[in-house]
């Protein structure tokens, strides 16, 4: 059998509406999953939907403000009124919306950076382990940031959430293994989107950048999505609390 083969499984993608988010339900649904697509824009969401739905793949397209709980237990009831199961949880979805000193920031970067990058996720974990729970297993991948590890200049505050996530990802990874349910953790370096578009598209901090990655160049969004796959899948059944850090060997 292909340990990499999703057919059955319902995967859910935050922040699927474009970047690595948008490159991971792809891949997930052409290894056979249905993919649930979920970010505040569902215009967004159902233009990566025709493009799964165009190669026949499946995928639905659902809104969810990831500060809000209510929302977020609103979108897995959903999800277990229509699907009865959730396999896979993929937590991808994040904002950085401050780019500046962290002694000079205000309170809504904080509050915002926050709310997304890390309420979100622990909330989304939250609501959907007592589902994983009932089907005796599942994998849930929490997309952090080599930030989490080495903090970024005028990152400061996206970076403290990104660590938090790398610490959310091990306590949950603990708290969960009797059921079965995984939970592991991406670190991608340097990728060409437009939510790294801050450094991708001033010339001068590229250029400063570029350099300190071994590769030579910045990641595409599909060169993250591999090892989200290999966390999906049985592949990966004996890993669990695990990051795994695609950055061209930038930390290395």
């Amino acid at each position: 059998m292909d340990p990499f083969n999703l057919d059955g499984k319902v995967a859910l993608i935050t922040g699927a509406s474009r970047g690595i988010g948008e490159a991971i339900a792809l891949l997930l649904a052409e290894k056979g999953a249905l993919c649930i697509l979920v970010s505040r824009n569902i215009e967004a969401l159902e233009t990566v939907e025709k493009k799964i739905t165009a190669k026949d793949g499946k995928a639905e397209s659902m809104a969810c403000h990831l500060g809000k709980i209510d929302q977020i237990a609103d979108l897995i009831k959903g999800v277990k009124q229509r699907h009865g199961r959730l396999d896979i949880l993929v937590n991808n979805a994040a904002a950085n919306p401050y780019f500046g000193e962290m002694a000079t920031a205000e309170e809504w970067a904080w509050d915002k950076t926050n709310d997304v990058n890390l309420k979100g996720p622990f909330f989304m974990i939250q609501q959907a382990a007592p589902l994983m729970k009932e089907q005796k297993g599942g994998s849930i991948i929490n997309v952090s940031s080599i930030n989490g590890v080495v903090p970024a200049l005028f990152q400061g505050i996206y970076s403290i959430t990104k660590a938090g996530l790398i610490t959310m990802t091990r306590a949950y990874a603990k708290e969960l293994a009797p059921h079965n349910i995984r939970v592991n953790a991406l670190l991608p370096g340097l990728t060409d989107t437009k939510f790294a578009s801050a450094i991708t598209d001033n010339e001068e901090i590229k250029n400063m950048v570029i350099p300190q990655i071994p590769l030579g160049r910045m990641a595409q969004p599909e060169e993250m999505a591999g090892a989200v796959l290999y966390l999906a899948s049985q592949a990966s059944s004996f890993t669990t609390g695990a990051s795994i850090t695609c950055d061209g060997g930038m930390l290395a």
